[in-house]
């Protein structure tokens, strides 16, 4: 079994920063892409960064020139650096990972999503 376990989130005033990690745990073959999204009360939820593993990245542009994505290979983490935060970036924040796991001979992709980290970010 692959688990994720993110870490991370909390309250912070407009204009402040957090970081968010997300850390994949368990028998994975291989990391495809890897991803942040997060959900508002009342909204859907919605991509807000993400990087393949050819390296390109997609940024909301609600968050651009704001947050940062990267990711450790070593470690199998994703992190999401967020700057200047505003009180629209209140949400819970959720890491999406694409992987193949050792146990499957048919090496399908599979995606795995967090728990969840809550994000407040006070005006």
């Amino acid at each position: 079994q692959v688990q994720l376990m993110e870490s991370g989130g909390g309250l912070v005033q407009a204009g402040g920063s957090l970081r968010l990690s997300c850390a994949a745990s368990g028998n994975i073959l291989s990391i495809n892409a890897m991803g942040w999204y997060r959900q508002a009360p009342g909204k859907q939820r919605e991509l807000v960064a993400a990087i393949i593993s050819g390296g390109n990245i997609n940024y909301a542009d609600s968050v651009k020139g704001r947050f940062t994505i990267s990711r450790d290979n070593a470690k199998n983490t994703v992190y999401l650096q967020m700057n200047s935060l505003k009180p629209e970036d209140t949400a819970v924040y959720y890491c999406k990972i694409g992987l193949r796991v050792v146990a499957d001979p048919y090496r399908r992709s599979l995606e795995v999503w967090g728990q969840g980290t809550l994000v407040t970010v006070s005006s």
